[in-house]
């Protein structure tokens, strides 16, 4: 099953849309509760990234046998620092994007929490990609992977 979602730049009032319905498709699918709020978390971080730092994007999801593949794709403008946005608590949130109680600096660091596979292509004045595997029967240390350069 696949499913995909618009994501419009600076458009908090729409923040968790995506998110959302991802949480009631699995839920209707009957997934164990754990990785529903894996799904959710993950999704709803990379959905805010889009949100407060690009151009706007998309989220698309599919749903196979064992596990998610999420991807989020965005139009730029890129991250200049993969390692140093991996940091909990570093954040380019604007002070307006940090007063909507956004850009506290941990989307990245928990999208790698809630995680089975992450891998993020970005460079500085482009696009950015992440792509995420959930597995439904997994162990959260194996395959993680964070990558920098051209997608």
């Amino acid at each position: 099953m696949h499913f995909e979602f618009e994501i419009g730049a600076g458009d908090f009032s729409n923040a968790g849309y995506a998110s959302s319905n991802i949480k009631k498709i699995l839920k209707q699918l009957n997934l164990p509760n754990d990785i529903i709020k894996k799904a959710v978390i993950a999704s709803f971080e990379s959905e805010v990234n889009v949100i407060g730092h690009s151009y706007g994007g998309t989220l698309a999801i599919d749903i196979e046998n064992d596990r998610l593949h999420i991807l989020v794709t965005d139009t730029g403008p890129g991250i200049e620092d993969i390692n140093l946005a991996m940091s909990e608590g570093y954040s380019t949130a604007t002070k307006e994007i940090q007063e909507m109680g956004f850009g506290a600096g941990m989307g990245l660091p928990n999208i790698k929490k809630n995680t089975d596979f992450l891998d993020i292509r970005s460079e500085a004045g482009d696009h950015t990609e992440i792509e995420m595997l959930i597995r439904f029967n997994s162990d959260m240390n194996s395959d993680r992977t964070i990558s920098e350069g051209e997608s």
